[in-house]
């Protein structure tokens, strides 16, 4: 074995921190604010900002419409760009929630559309800088219309298809510009390319 090596891999633990206690600076509905003490091998401390957020969902519904595949998404206000945007339907993880019920559940309230199969492509950390939390990206097919929208009090969402060539030519550009959209879709083309090099 070679020296600092595991199973082929390196030993990266000295890059690592321990947490030596954490306070709670804002409870804020949607996350919690922390500051947190943490130190190294080395002997060095500080003191570290942690958002504490729930896992979140990110859906891409896809149906097909005169030949053509189209995507449900969801067009609405953000609070926090002060923009309309154009998305995939997605939500926080209820806690002890599973993040495959999350998205079939969000993808129901937010289109009134049941998803007769859903796939997790991937997940990941949003922002591991300061988020302790994932993002799950699923791709939802088989759709079939069984209720009206059941939004939360302060959601006014429209419900628009659009073809899937034009979200990814203009993801990233207004109105698609929600960064986690960007995660979903390289999560789904990923999962394209994979299928397409199996045929």
């Amino acid at each position: 074995m070679i020296c600092g090596m595991n199973n082929g891999e390196p030993d990266y633990r000295h890059l690592g921190w321990k947490e030596i206690d954490r306070t709670v600076k804002a409870e804020c509905g949607i996350f919690d604010v922390y500051s947190v003490r943490r130190s190294d091998d080395k002997g060095r401390s500080g003191s570290f900002v942690l958002i504490d957020a729930p896992d979140w969902v990110t859906v891409i519904p896809l149906t097909r419409i005169a030949g053509r595949d189209h995507v449900l998404m969801v067009r609405q206000y953000r609070h926090g760009s002060g923009e309309i945007t154009l998305e995939f339907p997605a939500g926080a993880v209820n806690r002890g929630e599973d993040p495959a019920a999350t998205a079939r559940r969000e993808l129901l309230e937010e289109t009134g559309y049941r998803a007769g199969s859903i796939e997790c492509l991937g997940h990941v950390s949003p922002n591991p800088a300061f988020m302790n939390n994932s993002v799950y990206t699923f791709v939802a097919g088989d759709l079939e219309a069984v209720q009206g929208q059941t939004l939360d009090q302060h959601e006014v969402v429209d419900v628009e298809p659009v073809p899937l060539d034009e979200v990814m030519d203009r993801m990233g550009h207004p109105p698609y510009t929600n960064g986690i959209m960007m995660i979903s879709l390289a999560w789904f083309m990923r999962a394209m390319g994979a299928h397409s090099r199996k045929r």
